[in-house]
């Protein structure tokens, strides 16, 4: 069975089998990281979309572990750019196998581009993304606000949904709470919160709207903890 390690914000590590995927490895400048980017060794790396808080230390990761990312088209183009020579592009719909799984692409509401020494780069769209790995499905929304589509996203038949709760930039609690709903997951960890005050919340609170409004079991992780899928 695999297990979901949370390395703040929005990274996350699954493993199982011998094998790991990071997703949206931002360690470097987190300041709740559990985890230096020398310290993961991903085999796949996965990316939602560009902005620093996310893309983070992939290039590094990627070029000193030979890790494969899988990221939208204008990403993904880049990342070949940078000299990730195992740097996939796909898009909305489409299914990527990776070793150990595959990943299907699914739309985000939210915009993407990676500020490097000041110019913006890296264009696109952002995504999220539907894993499937160690016979288990598990959603991450990435940066979204709440849309229609999550009951769409919802058949997919998911195991487990990682939701932003920040508010501001991404949906609040409130609306995650209204996701989980639509996406009818059996648990759901919130992410994407009290890395800046800009994003200041309650996980345990958004964990008893959850549980108060749901049939869903809500996971609050710190940095550093671990959740069996």
């Amino acid at each position: 069975m695999p297990t979901l390690t949370y390395l703040g914000h929005s990274a996350f590590l699954l493993e199982g089998d011998g094998t790991s995927v990071a997703i949206d490895p931002f360690l470097s400048g987190n300041p709740n990281a559990s985890h230096r980017p020398d310290q993961i060794a991903p085999n796949t790396i996965l990316l939602t979309h560009a902005h620093n808080d996310h893309l983070g230390d992939t290039v590094a990761i990627a070029k000193r572990t030979g890790a494969t990312v899988i990221a939208t088209f204008e990403l993904g183009e880049w990342l070949q750019e940078q000299g990730v020579e195992r740097a996939i592009d796909a898009n909305h719909g489409g299914t990527v196998a990776f070793e150990g799984g595959t990943v299907k692409l699914t739309p985000a509401w939210h915009t993407s581009s990676y500020k490097d020494n000041g110019a913006v780069v890296a264009p696109g769209v952002p995504a999220g993304l539907v894993v499937r790995f160690g016979g288990k499905t598990v959603y991450f929304a990435g940066d979204t606000c709440l849309f229609g589509d999550m009951r769409l996203i919802g058949e997919e038949g998911l195991d487990l949904a990682v939701l932003p709760i920040g508010d501001r930039y991404t949906m609040g609690p409130a609306d995650a709470a209204r996701a989980v709903e639509f996406l009818n997951v059996g648990a759901v960890i919130p992410c994407h919160y009290n890395t800046f005050p800009s994003i200041r919340q309650d996980p345990h609170a958004f964990r008893r709207l959850v549980e108060e409004r749901t049939t869903s079991r809500c996971v609050v992780l710190d940095p550093g903890q671990s959740h069996e899928v």
